[in-house]
Parts: C-alpha cells; sequence; structure tokens
C-alpha cells in the first residue's frame, strides 16, 4: 500500500519571507525537509505542493517533484487536499515545510499507528518539560484523553490547573505539545471541503481544529522530537548553527 508525504511550501510568510529557500549548508530549507523525509522507510513517494515557481524550479532542481496548487489555499491541509488526485496512496501525510531537522523514524512511527488502528487522522506529540514551554503561544498544546485521542488543542496553556500556582502546573499534570505533522486516511481529504467552516479554527489559528469541530479524531503518536522550526531569522541561524 502506497504512502505519500506532501510538503507544503509557500514563500509568503510573513515573519520571514522566502524561508523555503534560504540557505542551509549550501542547500535551500525545503531541501533539508525533503531529504528528511525521504529517510522514513514506510514512505513511498515524496511531493512538495507550492504555488511558487521559485520553489517548483528549485525541487525540479534537485530531481524532487512538485505539485502546483492555488494561491488561496488557506492551510497546507487544504493545498494537499486540493490536489488530492494527483497523489496515490490510503494514507498521506502533511509534513511542514519548515522543519529541517524533521525526524524520519518519528514520520514511520505515525504511519505504523495508521496501520495498526485505522484512525482518520493521527499526529504526534511530546512531553512538555519546563513552564516556559507552557506559556508559549506559539507551541500548541494538546489534550488528550485516556486512549491517546485530541481531545483539544490550543496556544493556550491547557488544561487548567485549578486552585495551583502556576509554578506547580507542571507537578500536577502531564501537558503535551504538539509537532505539526498530519497524517490522513484519504477519505478524510478526500471530504475536506464539505467540512464546515470553524470558528476555533479561526480563532486559535490552527488547522487542525477544523476537524475536531466537525466531530472527527485524532490518534496523538508520543514521541521524543521536539520541533525545531524556522519562523524568524533567530530559527534559521540557530538551525543553521546546530546542522555546522
Amino acid at each position: 500500500m502506497t504512502i505519500t508525504a506532501v510538503i507544503p511550501a509557500r514563500l509568503g510568510s510573513t515573519r520571514l519571507p522566502g524561508k523555503v529557500l534560504a540557505d542551509i549548508q549550501g542547500r535551500p530549507l525545503i531541501w533539508h525537509v525533503w531529504n528528511r523525509v525521504r529517510q522514513a522507510e514506510q514512505i513511498a513517494e515524496v511531493f512538495v505542493a507550492t504555488d511558487a515557481d521559485e520553489v517548483r524550479a528549485a525541487v525540479e532542481g534537485w530531481g524532487g517533484r512538485v505539485v502546483m496548487t492555488s494561491p488561496e489555499c488557506r492551510s497546507g491541509t487544504h493545498r494537499i487536499a486540493s490536489v488530492l488526485d494527483q497523489f496515490a496512496g490510503e494514507f498521506l501525510l502533511n509534513v511542514q515545510g519548515d522543519e529541517p531537522m524533521i525526524e524520519p523514524a518519528m514520520l514511520d512511527s505515525l504511519v505504523e499507528c495508521w496501520r495498526r488502528t485505522r484512525a482518520p487522522l493521527v499526529t504526534p506529540v511530546y512531553r512538555l518539560q519546563t513552564l516556559s514551554q507552557l506559556q508559549d503561544p506559539n507551541l500548541v498544546k494538546v489534550v488528550r484523553a485516556g486512549d491517546g485521542t485530541a481531545l483539544y488543542f490550543s496556544r493556550s496553556a491547557v488544561p487548567y490547573v485549578r486552585d495551583v500556582p502556576l509554578e506547580h502546573w507542571m507537578d500536577r499534570h502531564a501537558f503535551w505539545g504538539h509537532v505539526g505533522v498530519y497524517g490522513y486516511a484519504r477519505e478524510v481529504l478526500a471530504n475536506y471541503d464539505q467540512l464546515p467552516p470553524s470558528g476555533l479554527e479561526e480563532t486559535e489559528r490552527l488547522e487542525q481544529l477544523r476537524f475536531l469541530e466537525a466531530g472527527l479524531s485524532f490518534q496523538t503518536v508520543e514521541t521524543v522530537y521536539h520541533p525545531i522550526s524556522v519562523d524568524t531569522p533567530q530559527d534559521l541561524e540557530r538551525v543553521r548553527q546546530i546542522m555546522k
């Protein structure tokens, strides 16, 4: 059974325009993402989905496969769903185009979870370790049920620990961070346009909330990988130093 990974990539980043083509060790950032995804043993095909001719030229220049999408796509999920007929496979992975150190083994674990559970949606989570992580609005938190399904995603510190000072919250409850990788059963993406607009998605600016608000569920997979995404010039320099 074919498993396909798609890397949505756009040039119009607000905080760091053109970041997917930023140079890291002589290669564009998006090449590093693509190269890491190709190392996953469970993934048969890897595509980059973009609306930018510059990205297409770069990817085709190293022999990668590209699918062009509309610039009107509102999220990575929307971008992939809009061209679903160009991808094979009953399970597709959406890998963020700004994580050049993405862990191939983590991607394999998502595929293995789907093969075992046939969950409609699969996504990785990791245990938060510090109060600063919990309070960071750029780090998305996940509330999980006992069976590992996601109850909610938020930029806020959730759940709220009542009657306990904030500095002791980490001692009283396990908090989870979200890695922005999504695995979808094909039929979920095929029906994406039928999902109603999501007030939660618009409020938190989190694309996964559209699925939850529509009654679909995410199975979470625990990982030790902590995302190192490139959102700012400082992030880019940090990754450059790490990858030296």
